[in-house]
């Protein structure tokens, strides 16, 4: 069949006016809500049918959970926010509601979609109720082989199809900056804009650094309370007594019975060096409960008194535990990480205090759990011109600011922003909210007004149960 020039112009001026594709996704009012908190949040819930296995698209299917927060405004722009957490493990619908303020000002203009990852919150979850991997994957419903981070965001491109979206914007925070790498490698024609939140480039492998990243921390933590005058005199020796405690600890382990800081019930609990350095480096995340350390440690050292100690490992511990599908955890890194550790086994970093817990313990916890395929070139950095915008806390100890810049460096279009005294994720911090959601609305990176994150500081550190210093 031939078509005039006239004939041709009408094709292509029908296809232009083409209204948006109508979402097929079934969505009903809903309460979002997370393990261990009373937050409640309102929103559209639905589910989306996928097959666990994509490639072949037989056998099993899952059911992926997933909410929208509908914009406010009576004309909302027509790109969405997805909200992709991190872990590897956390749940959107569960993570989101911590952060649901932050994002109040981007969601009046724009819909904020969140999806359970498969594998986490309400998408199959590879839920793990022991710390016996062999026996976790004896009770999984799921092949685990089929939860790597590239699977999923083939998820997330159908759930954004399906909900008739043309082109969405992403934020990703801290592995769910893998994620949204992941998608905007996959799907650049998709994404308008990206904020990367506690950066996780593609080329970086979880675990090699993990035991460095966290003594990086705890020294500029450290260092800060002995340039403080005030934390120098309550703590003049607390390097020391964090050393002093973490041998006496390895050599002989306490066994207590503490009054759960939640529940309040006794609760039996052994308080050794890994209770010790697990609690310290996981507190070093927060800049509240960094704050807390040098009392913490100097506490536990001078008066040999751990029960606040073995408190705060509970309830942190507990927390780690709520928030994170531990299945899903392991499916990540043992494809995505693991793999591309040197020949051998990795060297123990014996200059850190969180030495035996760096990339050596994840091997040891991959060599039973089932490995999926990565493509050959998953490893290699991102490259594109979309705009990002990359964000890190000075003192983070487990995706430090070198993370950021090396991200940068195939970024064309990108800035990174480096908060002053902050740990891990940072977009709650001081102006930082501003920052993004201006950027979110703009939708780029130029003349973008970031001095106001040189005024953050960090959390003055507690000299006592009374708190800082007036």
């Amino acid at each position: 069949m031939r078509l005039t020039v006239h004939g041709w112009l009408l094709v292509l001026l029908t296809a232009c006016t083409q209204p948006a594709p109508k979402p097929t996704i079934a969505l009903t009012d809903c309460q979002l809500r997370a393990p261990g908190s009373s937050e409640r949040l309102a929103a559209k819930c639905g589910k989306f049918r996928v097959a666990e296995n994509r490639t072949t698209g037989l056998g099993r299917q899952i059911d992926l959970n997933l909410a929208v927060l509908p914009a406010s405004s009576r004309a909302p722009q027509a790109d969405p926010l997805f909200f992709i957490p991190g872990g590897p493990g956390e749940a959107a619908t569960q993570s989101f509601l911590t952060l649901a303020p932050v994002f109040e000002r981007i969601n009046q203009d724009r819909d904020i979609v969140l999806v359970d990852q498969r594998g986490t919150g309400r998408s199959n979850p590879l839920t793990c109720a022991t710390t016996d991997l062999k026996a976790c994957l004896q009770k999984l419903s799921a092949d685990p082989t089929q939860y790597t981070t590239s699977i999923a965001m083939a998820d997330l491109e159908a759930v954004r199809a399906a909900l008739g979206y043309e082109h969405i914007n992403l934020y990703g925070g801290s592995y769910g900056t893998r994620a949204a790498l992941t998608y905007l490698r996959t799907y650049p024609d998709r994404v308008r804009a990206v904020v990367l939140d506690g950066v996780v480039p593609l080329d970086w492998t979880l675990g090699l650094t993990v035991a460095q990243d966290a003594q990086r921390a705890l020294d500029l933590i450290f260092t800060r309370c002995e340039q403080d005058p005030d934390c120098q005199k309550a703590f003049p020796q607390v390097r020391m007594e964090f050393t002093t405690l973490a041998r006496q600890l390895a050599a002989q382990p306490r066994r207590l019975t503490v009054p759960h800081p939640v529940s309040g019930r006794l609760t039996p609990l052994t308080v050794d060096r890994a209770a010790l350095v697990s609690t310290v480096r996981l507190f070093s995340y927060v800049p509240e409960a960094v704050a807390l350390i040098p009392l913490l440690i100097h506490t536990a050292a001078q008066s040999g008194d751990l029960q606040t100690l073995a408190a705060q490992t509970l309830l942190i511990g507990g927390q780690v535990q709520d928030g994170i599908s531990v299945g899903m955890f392991y499916s990540v890194v043992c494809a995505e990480d693991v793999p591309f550790y040197p020949v051998g086994t990795p060297p123990v970093q014996s200059k850190s205090y969180f030495q035996e817990f760096g990339a050596q313990s994840l091997a040891v916890g991959c060599r039973d759990w089932p490995r999926g395929q990565v493509s050959p070139d998953f490893k290699k950095p991102v490259t594109s011109r979309t705009p990002v915008l990359l964000l890190s806390g000075e003192v983070d100890p487990v995706t430090p600011p070198a993370n950021g810049t090396q991200a940068s460096r195939t970024l064309a279009n990108s800035l990174h922003i480096v908060a002053p005294g902050q740990g891990h994720i940072v977009i709650s911090r001081g102006c930082i909210p501003k920052i993004v959601t201006r950027f979110i609305s703009q939708g780029q990176v130029k003349d973008l007004e970031t001095a106001c994150v040189k005024d953050l500081r960090a959390v003055p550190f507690f000299l006592d149960k009374a708190g800082p210093a007036p």
